[in-house]
């Protein structure tokens, strides 16, 4: 496992970031041109489209993903009649792969054949609801897609750290009189801080790999509306054959994965001392 870390991954990652400061086409060349990749980078709209489309579906991902994970985990923790059940049914969606999930709700999000059609049917003919087809709303199309399959691995992870605490600071709650809303606020939550770093961590490296549900559900469109930098690197070093500027697309995705994956290190080892 050493060698393969340092071989494969650790190998690998540094050479990607040798030959982004190359000019290579086609094939790796040697041929060194400092900065100017990353300046031609940051000069196209494409790129800047898909750091502004992966910013939105970040912040959105993770706030919803967290407040809806939490709630239902604790909707669960109720220790309600057919957990398993619904355990089973919320926790299913993340089994499926994102090409089929994206597929899926291409389908629905489909204005002649989806939800749209579904509610005009049935009387309501103003109601509008096309977001894959909206320029300006196109990656919360996308969100959708992603927060049905995503929380319910946000949920599974909450219930653990839930089923986690000691029952006796629950019965010294109730025995205090306190509501059971600042118990989770103010006791509860504090509590779960390692259960909520590992989740940030999980879903924040998800976030950055977005690239099969666009892939599926827009292809990107419509026209560069819902780019991402997965894709941008996918296509520039497979159809673009342009190594060098694919290889620096994917520097900046792994300077993005280190801005997470740093602080929640520190977070986690940093202050623990050797007993």
């Amino acid at each position: 496992m050493i060698l393969t870390a340092l071989v494969v991954f650790l190998g690998g990652t540094l050479w990607t970031v040798t030959y982004s400061f190359t000019n290579s086409k086609l094939l790796p060349r040697a041929d060194f041109v400092g900065f100017d990749q990353y300046e031609r980078l940051w000069a196209t709209e494409r790129w800047q489209v898909s750091i502004e489309n992966l910013m939105i579906y970040g912040l959105c991902s993770l706030v919803f993903s967290f407040i809806i994970g939490f709630v239902l985990a604790a909707l669960m923790d109720q220790k309600i009649r057919f957990e398993n059940t619904f355990r089973t049914i919320i926790l299913y969606p993340f089994a499926l792969s994102f090409i089929v999930t994206g597929l899926v709700w291409q389908w629905l999000l489909n204005p002649d054949l989806g939800i749209q059609n579904v509610i005009r049917s049935l009387g309501f003919t103003n109601f509008d609801f096309n977001p894959l087809y909206n320029p300006d709303i196109v990656i919360y199309g996308v969100l959708i897609a992603g927060l049905w399959q995503g929380t319910g691995l946000v949920m599974v992870l909450m219930l653990a750290g839930l089923r986690g605490i000691d029952g006796d600071i629950w019965k010294a709650a109730r025995v205090d009189g306190i509501p059971m809303w600042k118990t989770y606020l103010f006791i509860v939550i504090p509590m779960m801080r390692p259960v909520f770093i590992t989740t940030l961590v999980i879903i924040a490296s998800g976030i950055v790999r977005l690239y099969d549900l666009i892939v599926a559900q827009t292809s990107g469109g419509p026209g560069i509306s819902s780019e991402v930098p997965a894709k941008y690197v996918y296509d520039y070093m497979f159809q673009g054959q342009n190594l060098g500027q694919g290889f620096a697309a994917s520097t900046m995705m792994l300077l993005a994965v280190a801005i997470v994956i740093i602080p929640w290190a520190m977070l986690e080892f940093g202050g623990k001392k050797r007993v």
